[in-house]
């Protein structure tokens, strides 16, 4: 078994990202409160800094690095938003980044992490941006991992320790899953300051890595087919299914054409651009609320906005 985090290790990296992200609002959302049937509270991670939470982690983890591990450069795998904040982090930090992605990340992703400065590398499908990712570190590189890293997800984290700062009177939390290394930060940083809070994980069908662990037992290889590329993880690790089965209380799968239309109803609600990553939380929601009857006080943390408006009409047309 992985090391949990504690508090202590989230409570450390918000100190050092003092001043190099932005404490996104925490805001009730009447919208969605009047939809769901349930007060509900929105946390708008959206407006982080390159558009996603993924922006704690990378700069978690450049900080954290020692000068000969800098001067190696970085090197991350993604599927959109954790190589725009890995690129994005090292470009401040004057240090050199490749983000290996597969020929399907958004294309918007792609020009985003090469206008910070990376050399972006196209592969053919995850499992040859995971292995390319290999060869990089074998020849030097430094790693900088979406989400089996204790640090990045100490990183992520600090979105949960200002969200439940913040609104420290809900009863059960929706956090977006797909490596899981958000989902461990954020129900670690909850757990130790709202003890009674559910924390509820929300995939997608073709991106279900985490479902399909817990019902095996552990971490488990898939061929993600979802359109949501930024929840698209070919697995998730010890590290985070760990903290899934110690701190989450359950992981949901909706469908894409249910992600989709969530994230059309955050902008008719609560007026934010969100992806499917975040919207599939909306369409979650209710199956939530079902679960655990009345009384129940919802936070749902919008993760990201990068998506195109070509990108969503196409979606919502198919």
């Amino acid at each position: 078994m992985a090391e949990l985090l504690t508090f202590d290790d989230v409570r450390a990296a918000a100190e050092v990202l003092d001043g190099r992200v932005l404490r996104t609002p925490a805001l009730p959302s009447p919208g969605l409160s009047a939809l769901l049937g349930a007060p509900t509270t929105v946390k708008l991670e959206l407006l982080q800094r390159t558009g996603s939470f993924k922006t704690r982690g990378a700069f978690a983890k450049i900080l954290s690095l020692p000068a000969e591990a800098r001067a190696a450069g970085v090197v991350g795998v993604s599927g959109g938003n954790h190589g725009i904040a890995l690129a994005a982090a090292a470009n401040e930090l004057g240090v050199a980044a490749t983000v290996v992605m597969p020929s399907t990340a958004p294309a918007r992703s792609v020009e985003l992490a090469r206008a910070s400065g990376a050399d972006v590398r196209l592969t053919d499908g995850l499992a040859a941006a995971f292995a390319l990712l290999n060869d990089l570190v074998e020849a030097g590189a430094t790693l900088v991992h979406p989400y089996d890293d204790p640090v990045v997800v100490a990183g992520q984290g600090t979105a949960g320790l200002e969200f439940a700062t913040d609104a420290p009177d809900v009863t059960d939390v929706l956090v977006s899953v797909g490596g899981g290394g958000f989902i461990a930060g954020v129900a670690t940083a909850f757990h130790a300051l709202v003890p009674s809070v559910r924390v509820w994980g929300v995939e997608v069908e073709g991106a279900d890595a985490m479902h399909r662990a817990l019902a095996a037992g552990g971490p488990v290889e898939i061929a993600p087919t979802s359109i949501v590329s930024t929840l698209s993880a070919p697995h998730v690790s010890q590290l985070t299914y760990d903290h899934a089965v110690a701190l989450v209380e359950d992981v949901l799968v909706v469908s894409d054409a249910d992600a989709v239309r969530g994230s059309v109803t955050l902008a008719e609600t609560q007026k934010v651009w969100a992806e499917p990553a975040a919207g599939c939380l909306v369409a979650a929601a209710p199956a939530v609320l079902e679960r655990v009857g009345p009384g129940a006080r919802l936070g749902i943390v919008v993760c990201g906005g990068n998506v195109t408006f070509a990108d969503m009409v196409r979606w919502t047309n198919s």
